[in-house]
């Protein structure tokens, strides 16, 4: 019993760190949406914005199996500044009052001012080819 929990625990280890090298896929900002605009302006980017809760199911699927593509990442990683709200924590609350959306996951596109571009709601059916997609007709 101990060594079948040790496989386990050594095949679960190895996926988590199997799933995507760095660098792949979207590379989220971690700072405020304030801060996002303002390195958005800087750099003469768009910004991706992902509204997301923790209890969405689509929402972790974004996470998982569509933001980790490395096509989708290079591109957007060149033309966007990806971040990334749980729209009920943190600043979160106060931006669904500045961008109320109609469901989760909503995934806006929008320039260094933070006005909105493009808007999807829900989970992209082509899943990170869609998304790319519709990453590229935004100007």
């Amino acid at each position: 019993m101990k060594y079948l929990a040790l496989t386990f625990l050594i095949s679960i280890s190895l996926t988590s760190f199997a799933k995507t090298g760095e660098g792949d896929g979207i590379e989220f900002f971690h700072g405020s949406f304030k801060q996002a605009l303002a390195k958005a302006k800087k750099e003469n980017k768009l910004i991706f914005f992902d509204a997301y809760t923790s209890w969405c199911g689509p929402c972790k699927v974004l996470k998982t199996k569509v933001f980790p593509d490395k096509e989708l990442g290079e591109y957007m990683n060149a033309k966007f500044i990806s971040i990334g709200v749980d729209m009920e924590a943190g600043e979160g609350p106060q931006l669904a009052n500045m961008y109320p959306v109609e469901g989760y996951p909503t995934l806006m596109f929008m320039d260094a001012a933070g006005k909105v571009k493009k808007k999807v709601l829900g989970l992209p059916r082509g899943g990170a080819k869609e998304l790319l997609t519709v990453a590229k007709s935004v100007k």
